[in-house]
This record gives structure tokens, sequence and C-alpha cells, in this order.
């Protein structure tokens, strides 16, 4: 039998003696498509399509086995072994963690609604910061310590999962941090990923068109810490962030070893954080030691998103490494297009950021404001053929909140920018209307003075402006800096 070949009692949990536990299968598969001879085939009920429907097609393609919760059905031929089961995505990601047997010694998860990518990425630097081959996987697909990147998605499917699991730790991978979102933690993605700490970042208003309430949007997120987590391993919970209480009160019902951050926290409590020009001096009461760091990054909560990420290197790496990994905050890089600066000129710093809804811009600009020493500059757009109720909302945020509004086209889509735009300028008819993305972002690097700083809002690090049918090459970051050059001549 070859590596990749397995026998079916090596997948399922198979009942003592069942004559089909000796059958080979040399794949598995949840899509009827990638099915080929010897293929053991997962029937997974979708939103809006049952698995079971493409049994046919996965027998005809050569399926060995196939796994579903319903009864066997009457056609499929006897040559095609049928395992019913209760939960086929849980048996899935099982059959996949057992048919990819390796992953990296160490993997840690984060869930919230906001700072999972920060986390997830900042954590990977700072094992890396530690001298490990580290690895984050998530909404910027799987990076490597070492600049290789792998895929996308917040929570990959569990055979995709797995096998990537299993190619880092051949690659000598060894610390792994993942985003763990509500929907991928719900649809049992994460099942059968040997977890060694788990942390929260906070919790808002999201995703409710697949959770219905925030009920139970939180309760799927608890699902990481109740389920997934070892009874072993400690979890992390960013005191500071909103729903903390709930999940502190989870955490603490379940036994687990708490590890809590921020200022309302008791492990890694943030006792000072100083605004010196763009960076963030940090006092932080670590295990009982006061530790002065420093975070070349803007805004509170990626100072709450540095600590989680902390917490979770300490949670497997151990206390005696707390000034190391402190002093790893130092090297930190944000994550492309949230809050992140990409430019600087005369005086004047330049940022990206991917906040399209009100609240996130509302976040971003109340968290530049303690760095500006000028004006605060906003560029802000709206999407087409998306939520028309928000964009008044947005004008007036930018408008409150920012010195300068400049108006522009974000990714119109089927609709008529002007007409998004003026619904945007209704919130803002102090603002400045520039359709042309580019010239809105020329123009105002070119009016930029020392202290100002420029926040170009909604697109984040998208590579792409959608209109009509139509996706076109268009970087916020390229445009910041090719007017960040031209300026400069």
């Amino acid at each position: 039998m070859s590596a990749r070949n397995r026998h079916l009692g090596d997948l399922l949990d198979l009942a003592e003696g069942d004559a089909q536990a000796s059958l080979a299968v040399s794949k598995i598969a949840s899509d009827s498509r990638k099915v080929e001879p010897g293929t053991l085939f997962f029937a997974v009920p979708g939103t809006k399509v049952d698995g079971m429907s493409f049994v046919p097609q996965a027998a005809a393609a050569g399926a060995v086995a196939i796994v579903g919760e319903a009864e066997r059905p009457a056609d499929l031929p006897e040559s095609v072994a049928y395992v019913q089961v209760k939960d086929v995505r849980r048996t899935l990601a099982l059959a996949a963690a057992r048919f990819y047997p390796k992953q990296p010694e160490k993997v840690v998860a984060v869930t919230g609604t906001s700072g999972k990518s920060s986390v997830a990425d900042f954590t990977r630097q700072l094992f890396a910061h530690l001298g490990y081959k580290s690895a984050s996987v998530g909404t910027l697909g799987i990076i490597t310590s070492d600049g290789a990147a792998y895929g996308s998605l917040t929570t990959p499917d569990p055979i995709s999962l797995h096998e990537s699991f299993d190619r880092l730790a051949n690659d000598g991978v060894t610390r792994l941090a993942m985003e763990a979102s509500s929907h991928g933690i719900d649809q049992r993605r994460l099942d059968g990923v040997r977890l060694h700490a788990a942390g929260f970042t906070n919790l808002g208003r999201d995703h409710l068109d697949y959770h219905a309430t925030t009920e139970a949007y939180a309760a799927a997120k608890l699902r990481l810490f109740d389920t997934l987590l070892p009874a072993d391993a400690p979890a992390i919970i960013n005191a500071d962030g909103p729903y903390a209480d709930l999940f502190l009160h989870g955490v603490r019902n379940l036994g687990l070893k708490l590890i809590t951050t921020g200022s309302a926290g008791e492990t890694l409590r943030l006792l000072e954080a100083r605004a010196q020009g763009f960076t963030q001096s940090l006092t932080v009461e670590a295990y009982g030691r006061i530790i002065e760091t420093t975070l070349p990054l803007l805004g509170a909560f990626q100072v709450e998103n540095a600590l989680v990420a902390a917490a979770l290197v300490l949670a497997v790496e151990g206390e005696g490494r707390v000034a190391e990994v402190l002093e790893g905050f130092r090297t930190l890089k944000g994550v492309s297009g949230r809050l992140e600066q990409v430019g600087e000129t005369d005086g004047a710093i330049c940022i990206v950021d991917y906040a399209h809804k009100p609240d996130a811009l509302a976040h971003v600009l109340d968290a530049l404001r303690p760095f500006v020493k000028g004006k605060l500059v906003c560029i802000v757009g709206c999407g087409g053929d998306r939520d028309r109720g928000k964009r008044p909302l947005m004008g007036s945020i930018a408008a409150e909140k920012a010195d300068v509004v400049i108006v522009t086209d974000d990714n119109p889509r089927s609709e008529d920018p002007a007409a998004i735009r003026a619904e945007v300028m209704r919130g803002a008819p102090g603002g400045r209307e520039i359709g042309d993305r580019a010239q809105a972002i020329r123009t105002a690097v070119n009016e930029l003075q020392a202290g100002d700083i420029l926040v170009v809002a909604g697109k984040g690090h998208e590579t792409g402006q959608i209109i009509g049918d139509r996706t076109l090459p268009f970087s916020d970051h390229d445009e910041v800096r090719a007017a960040i050059a031209a300026r400069q001549g």
C-alpha cells in the first residue's frame, strides 16, 4: 500500500469486525468532480444542495465507498461500500486528519469577529522571532516564516487543510497559527486539528445571515473552546474585547487554564500605551514582571491583537520566554490592508485600510486620531450592488471623525458611480467629490503637510476595481506609492 493509501477502517470508526474495514482507499473527496477510482466520497449536506444527490456521479467515477447521513441509496451498486454516520462533516474532518496524519508540532487557533488575521500573522512572526519555522493560515492564505504562500480562505475545507498541514510538517514547519472562523468551527472544518492553545479577540455583529442571532454566532465560536480545545490546553481571552465576559464565563465553567490579556487582563496586563511618532511604547505587566517594549503599529486594537498573539506563543513555549516574546513586538509587521502604513512624505503618513462598513471606518479613524499632529484626511467610497443604507452613514462618520473628506469610487459594479457618490456625499456635505479613485489619491497625497495622516479606506489588500462586469487592475497601495513618488519628484 502506497504512502497515500489507507484502509477504510483506518479512516472511519467502523464497528469491530466490519467486513468493509480492509477496503483500500487511495483518495478522499467531498466534491464528486474530484472523484477517481479508489476514492472515498463524503456526501456532505450543503446549504443549497445535498451531497447525496452527487452519489451516482461519485460511484460512476470510481468511488469505492460513500459516507453519508441518509440511508444507503437503493440504486447504489453493490460493489460500492456505504457507511452511514450521524455527522458527515465531522467524520470527513477526522478522516482527513487520518489520511494526512502529519501536523506541525504546535498548532494554535484564534477566533473572534475582528483581529483574527492580525493575531494569526503576529503569532507566526513571534514564533519565527523565537527561532521556529512557522506558518499562519487564514484570510491571506497559508504563509510561512520564509515567505512561502500556499492558499486562501479563512478556514479551508478539511481535506485541503490537512493536506496543507501534512505538507507544512514535511517542509519542517513546527509552529502554526490559524484563524478559526465561526463558519469553519460550525461546519466542523477544524475537527481533527490537534490544538495546543486557542484565543478569542472580540465579538461584534457579523455573519447574521448565517447564524441568525448573535447568541448563535457566539455559541459557534465557543465551540472552539468547549469541543475542539483539549482539556489540558490553555485558553487566551482578550479581556478588553466586546463579549469577553461571555467567553471568560464559558472558559471558567469548562475548567480550562485561562490566560487573559489587555488593560483588564491579568496574565499580560497592559499598563500603558504611549504614542511616539507612528509607533507605540508599551508597558506590560507579564507574569508578574514589568516589561517595556515598542510596537511599530498604530491603533489600540493592534496592541490588543499583539498581546493575544504573545499569549498564544507563551501558552505553548512557557512563561520563561516572556521577555523574548515581548521584545519581538519591535519587529512586528502589519497585515496587508489592515491599518497598513504604505508610505510617508514630508512628515505625513499614508495608510491603507479595508474598512468598508460604518463601524469599521469609525474604528479606524478613532485609532488614528491620537497620532495626528496636523489633519486626518479620509478617502472614502462605497461599493455598488451592496447595502445602500450604509452609504450616507459612511459619509457622516468620515465627516465627523476626519478633518478632510474626499468621496470617491470604490467598486461601483453595475450601479452608476455618480449616484453612489451622491448618496455618500449626503452624509458628508462638506466633503470633496473626486470620482476617479487614482486622482483622489493623488490629490490627497499632494496636499498633505507634516503631521497629517491620510487613510484610504474601503479596498485594503484588493488588487482590482469592479466596474460594470469587469475587474480592472487597481491597488490602493500602488496608487499611494506612485503619488508619493510623483510628489517627491
